[in-house]
């Protein structure tokens, strides 16, 4: 059985698109969030492993939500709680185009590839050695409704996210997949993924696992 986690924020997590900042809706049931799609897809000799939190940046620390935010913070227990896993798949950088955060784009992506290098230089995989892993570009921030002045400057940033992120993948000799190129976000908050993105976005990346796998 091939060990797969899946390592991200709320669009990993399964939270649907938010009208308010008061709208507490439940996450997706695990058959529509994107892993549980890409469970159904890889069949019974894959263990898919979500670990998707609502928040999480690459590796800052959030002055508001709390440091249990940070990517980092929180990687190696994760790697080493589910081991032996074969591949990590790591989609984050949404929350760190907040304005609290003033990252630049290359930072972002900067910060990305080293969640991709404590995986690579770890002893988690099968054998002892790291696990494989595959970085993805989040989706393009959409038309902003309740988190408008939260992501000030984050539309034009995000733009640019994407070919840092594909350049340290090909640095790191990870794999890489553009979400972006799958699917777009809600017209709800622009932020968060519909029922029907999430099936297309776990499709595409059970295509890519098995490419790699």
């Amino acid at each position: 059985m091939k060990n797969i986690l899946c390592y991200g924020d709320s669009n990993t997590f399964g939270q649907p698109p938010i009208r308010d900042l008061a709208d507490a809706q439940p996450r997706y049931a695990p058959q529509d969030r994107w892993p549980g799609v890409l469970r159904d897809e890889l069949g019974p000799q894959y263990h898919i492993i979500e670990a998707g939190l609502n928040g999480r940046t690459t590796v800052f620390d959030d002055p508001v939500e709390g440091y249990h935010k940070n990517g980092r913070t929180y990687l190696l227990p994760c790697l080493e709680s589910a081991m032996p896993l074969d591949l990590v798949i790591i989609m984050l950088g949404t929350n760190d185009l907040k304005t609290r955060f003033s990252a630049p784009a290359f930072d972002i992506a900067w910060g990305a590839s080293q969640l991709c290098s404590l995986v690579l230089n770890s002893q988690f995989g099968p054998g002892g050695r790291p696990p494989q892993v595959l970085l993805m570009a989040p989706a393009r921030i959409g038309k902003l409704t309740a988190f408008a002045d939260l992501w000030v400057g984050g539309v034009e940033k995000a733009l640019l996210l994407r070919d840092h992120l594909e350049a340290f993948a090909r640095s790191l000799h990870c794999g890489f997949l553009d979400a972006g190129a799958i699917v777009t976000t809600s017209d709800i908050d622009g932020i968060h993924f519909s029922a029907a993105e999430h099936h297309k976005l776990g499709r595409a990346v059970a295509q890519k696992v098995r490419e790699m796998l």
